[in-house]
C-alpha cells in the first residue's frame, strides 16, 4: 500500500488552511456577543458562523484528502 504523496500534500495544505479559521470563527462570534447593542451585531454573528463553518468544511476536506491519499493509491488521480 503506498501513499500518494501529492495528494497527501493537498490534504496537509487544506489542514493547515483551516487553522486560521479554527480561531479567528470563535473570536468573531465571542467579540458579537459582547457587542449585542450595536447596530451590526446581526452581522458580525452571521460572519462568525460562516467563518467557523469554513473551517469545519476544510477540515474535512483536508481529512478526507488525506484519507484518499492513503487508501486509494493509484485510484485516486
Amino acid at each position: 500500500m503506498a501513499t500518494d504523496k501529492e495528494v497527501l500534500f493537498k490534504g496537509v495544505k487544506k489542514l493547515a488552511g483551516s487553522l486560521p479559521f479554527l480561531f479567528m470563527g470563535p473570536v468573531v462570534i465571542n467579540s458579537a456577543f459582547k457587542n449585542q447593542g450595536h447596530p451590526l451585531y446581526p452581522f458580525v454573528l452571521l460572519l462568525g458562523i460562516l467563518i467557523c463553518v469554513l473551517a469545519v468544511y476544510l477540515l474535512f476536506k483536508g481529512v478526507t484528502t488525506i484519507t484518499k491519499s492513503m487508501f486509494d493509491g493509484d485510484r485516486n488521480k
